[in-house]
């Protein structure tokens, strides 16, 4: 099947120096029934084996779908199939435009599409799916940094046998050339290589969007304690996410929390020294359960567990603290993100008041250095 790209890539040329030698598995989408492939330029298709079965014209989009343990692209079939973009073109995979290679692999849940992509070139990307470009360049710099260091850390753990990270924030975000601009290829060259290290180790390093005023100690909110991801007060005060609320009524709570009947209270059982919700008992008509935190994050879509809550009675705050039967919750908090490692709006507000890249990085990062891995 064929169908007409809907993007032009006309006048786009591949930017930046000889990048790393590492080459990222990233996966970019799995357990599809169809996933829309292209080239911008002209591209060869091979089987697992390296045999090339012949080309993808470009500026043109083919369906790849499974079809008896195999996958099925124009006229091409095979377990696992690649397609290799040649003369510095782009590939087209869903909906976005990657540097790199594509593998199509035929997988029992259905077809996973793997972007090959050079480390450095990955960043082009990341940096500017992480981070706004017109940020000052100096918070790019320390964003590259930070997630090539990232990156090389859980290199170690590789997500599946086929891929080694995907591209969303549970990973890092990664959304292809779109997200590239001219700043963030900058930051990514004018940091080639380098990483933070802790002890001649690359460190884990986690960062967030912003803490709502104080990064975390590890421990407070995971499990191992790390001596270079310490609580730090942050320069985030500028970040629109700073503050926010959240309201639900009595019945959204209460569908959104199963387990405990009418949601008639809300009372925090630990918090971080920063205030964080670790575990929170909600007390309802037919019983109580604990949750924790990072559960009434992801289950009521709030942007942190840094939060408190008001129950209200129409527009009324309950006289009682932790109870409004047939009233309504308010919650109000503070940050985006697990508030560990750098936070991106702090580097941000550090870069505004003219601190370096090595600098930002350093204060989130304690007892860290940057080392090169050229």
């Amino acid at each position: 099947m064929r169908t007409t790209v809907g993007v032009i890539l006309a006048g786009l040329t591949l930017a930046g120096g000889v990048a790393s030698a590492t080459e990222l598995r990233v996966g970019i989408q799995q357990g599809a029934k169809t996933v829309r492939v292209g080239a911008s330029g002209n591209a060869v298709v091979t089987d697992g084996s390296g045999r090339t079965l012949g080309t993808l014209p470009p500026m043109l989009g083919f369906v790849a779908q499974v079809q008896g343990g195999q996958v099925v692209l124009h006229t091409f079939r095979g377990r696992d199939l690649w397609v290799r973009p040649t003369d510095n073109s782009f590939v087209f995979i869903s909906d976005d435009w990657y540097r790199g290679r594509l593998r199509l692999v035929a997988r029992p849940d259905g077809l996973l599409a793997v972007n090959h992509v050079p480390l450095e070139e990955y960043l082009y990307s990341v940096v500017g799916s992480e981070m706004y470009p017109f940020w000052p360049l100096e918070a790019l710099k320390a964003q590259a940094v930070a997630a090539r260091s990232f990156i090389l850390f859980r290199l170690r753990r590789p997500a599946d046998p086929d891929f080694d990270v995907g591209r969303t924030v549970t990973w890092q975000a990664y959304k292809g050339y779109s997200r590239e601009s001219d700043s963030t290829r900058e930051a990514v060259t004018a940091t080639t290589g380098q990483v933070v290290t802790y002890r001649g180790q690359i460190i884990e390093a986690v960062y967030h969007a912003a803490s709502g005023g104080h990064t975390e100690n590890v421990e407070d909110i995971w499990s191992a304690p790390r001596p270079y991801l310490r609580g730090v007060p942050d320069f985030d005060q500028e970040a629109p996410v700073y503050s926010w609320q959240k309201t639900f009524t009595q019945a959204e709570l209460s569908r959104l929390l199963p387990g405990v009947g009418q949601v008639t209270s809300l009372t925090p059982v630990r918090t971080t020294p920063q205030g964080r919700v670790v575990e929170m008992r909600v007390t309802g008509t037919t019983g109580t359960k604990t949750f924790t935190g990072s559960e009434l994050r992801r289950l009521l879509d709030l942007r942190s567990t840094l939060f408190q809550v008001t129950p209200t009675r129409g527009d009324v705050a309950s006289t009682n603290p932790v109870n409004a039967p047939d009233g309504s919750f308010e919650f109000q908090g503070r940050g985006f993100g697990h508030g560990l490692g750098m936070s991106q709006w702090g580097a941000f507000g550090l870069a505004q008041r003219g601190y370096n890249y090595q600098q930002i990085l350093q204060y989130y990062y304690q007892g860290t250095e940057i080392n090169s891995t050229r």
